[in-house]
């Protein structure tokens, strides 16, 4: 009844479906938060191709890597409002970059490994960000239910 063709497009569709619904029902720091964690997925698959000898996958995960620091991360940040640690983010973020394309040129594990490293602080702390955040002030007034 449908084509491969047709069934690679739906699920093309789907998919681009899928995260448009997500990106409208998460908060921002849930957004930023996959992001992250998308990095990070895609350096674990990159390394696991890498490892098995899978060109094509390690290119794959690296892409994607890239596209989600450059288009997801870099993209979205305000460099006026955001001040030095917006130019610090963009700074890294252009470091990691460029340590990939590299890490992807030269089958060189050790790069992916250090852009773990270094994302997977920051998702760190962008995580205990929104822990902070989310604890109750201890300088405020109790909220009264029904009052």
């Amino acid at each position: 009844m449908f084509s491969t063709h047709g069934r690679a497009r739906a699920a093309t569709a789907y998919r681009r479906i899928d995260v448009e619904t997500i990106r409208h029902t998460l908060d921002p720091y849930q957004q930023v938060s996959l992001l992250y964690a998308g990095v990070l997925d895609s350096i674990a698959t990159a390394r696991g191709a890498m490892a098995r000898g899978d060109v094509p996958g390690k290119v794959a995960a690296i892409a994607r890597a890239l596209r989600i620091l450059e288009e997801g991360l870099s993209a979205s940040l305000d460099r006026v409002a955001g001040g030095e640690l917006a130019q610090n983010l963009a700074a890294l973020y252009d470091y990691c970059t460029h340590r990939l394309i590299l890490a992807n040129a030269r089958n060189d594990d050790a790069a992916l490994l250090q852009v773990t490293h270094l994302i997977g602080s920051v998702a760190r702390g962008w995580d205990g960000i929104r822990k902070t955040d989310a604890a109750p002030d201890p300088e405020s007034e109790p909220m009264v239910l029904g009052g």
